[in-house]
């Protein structure tokens, strides 16, 4: 057995740089999500952070029948599983909103639904869903203080509400706030601003009376779980990663993703070259919250560029080329996004792999 559980017994048969799940986190990810939240209807996971059938089998096979998706690749994969309802997280229009009439074609046997915040836009999904002899379940997408779509909970959604419901081709079915902005790390303060952003939304819905309100991510999880009759939507927590492990505290998930890399060279006495570039792990942040080093203390990234990581050491001397580094992302949802596929490992041995099929744009439609 490995010393810790992130090392890999094998790990000489393995090629870095590479992400490698543990299945047997994951899984227990998704039950502690599941007794969060206290019942598996309630739950409509993001499955932007995996990308993966093998995982949205998972959740499947353990009683999650929503879900929610960003892109129309990823709705494909979640149909292409026979996943049961999907909402894609997002207002397509234009070619978009073609693509997403063929997907909706081509999966009867999966439930879709979108979201509009504008009444252009409400019109433009009307009429191409209408011409296609289609009624599908639209989501008003709510600005609750994210400030990158949605309409404000004011008299402006009262009357996008009224409108869509004047309209052939689409089913006013709820609300939906992704309340991204709200990343205290402190359980209170969180809460509070959580609490704030989500009576605005039920104001709203005094006036509405629509039957279901989608609420929130990951951050915010820890707050929305504990409401009633609502719909949750964290993603990152299948995974998790060093951010959020900071972040949000009080959620007990467990990291199970890991980056494998390598030491490659050791430019001068107190740096290190690792294969670990911007083509490798998430480098939206700066560049010493990128990676959190799991059996090296004390590296300090200094530079990187598209397949190469320096990090700087008071002393080398303990460190060779060709030394494993294992390390958590900070984010692991655009670092996924860099891998073709995952490496799984039970036991301390990589035993298979998953396919990261939703990270391309188009599967077949």
């Amino acid at each position: 057995m490995s010393a810790s559980w992130f090392e890999i017994n094998n790990v000489d048969d393995l090629d870095s740089p590479a992400l490698v799940v543990f299945p047997e986190r994951v899984k227990h990810n998704i039950q502690v999500a599941i007794d969060m939240v206290g019942d598996a209807s309630r739950l409509r996971p993001h499955i932007k952070t995996h990308k993966s059938p093998d995982v949205a089998k998972l959740m499947l096979n353990a009683g999650i029948t929503k879900f929610k998706c960003a892109t129309i690749a990823e709705a494909e994969m979640l149909a292409q599983c026979k996943a049961p309802d999907v909402l894609l997280a997002y207002q397509p229009l234009g070619p978009k909103l073609h693509r997403f009439i063929s997907l909706i074609k081509n999966y009867p046997q999966t439930k879709f639904s979108c979201l509009i915040d504008n009444i252009d836009a409400a019109n433009e999904q009307s009429a191409a869903f209408a011409s296609n002899g289609l009624s599908i379940p639209v989501f008003i997408d709510l600005n609750v203080g994210m400030n990158r779509t949605g309409i404000a909970p004011d008299e402006k959604a009262v009357e996008l509400a009224k409108h869509c419901k004047t309209l052939k081709g689409i089913v006013l079915t709820g609300l939906h706030a992704y309340d991204g902005h709200i990343r205290e790390p402190d359980f209170s303060p969180k809460k509070e601003k959580c609490d704030a952003a989500f009576t605005t939304v039920e104001k709203l819905n005094t006036h509405l009376n629509l039957p279901v309100i989608i609420a929130g991510g990951s951050p915010t999880f820890s707050v929305h779980c504990k409401r009633k009759n609502i719909e949750c939507s964290p993603g990152t927590f299948v995974y998790w990663d060093k951010g959020y492990t900071d972040l949000c505290p009080e959620q007990k998930f467990l990291a199970a993703a890991v980056l494998v890399t390598r030491i490659i060279s050791k430019p001068t006495s107190n740096k290190l070259c690792l294969d670990l570039g911007h083509k490798s792990v998430a480098a939206e942040n700066e560049i010493g919250r990128r990676i959190y080093f799991l059996n090296a203390s004390g590296l300090k990234p200094i530079s990187q560029s598209e397949e190469h990581l320096v990090v700087e050491a008071d002393d080398t001397t303990d460190f060779k080329t060709g030394n494993i580094l294992y390390g958590l992302p900070f984010h692991i949802c655009p670092t996924v996004a860099l891998y073709e596929r995952v490496f799984t490992v039970e036991n301390g041995v990589v035993n298979g792999e998953w396919k990261t099929i939703a990270r391309d744009r188009k599967i077949s439609l």
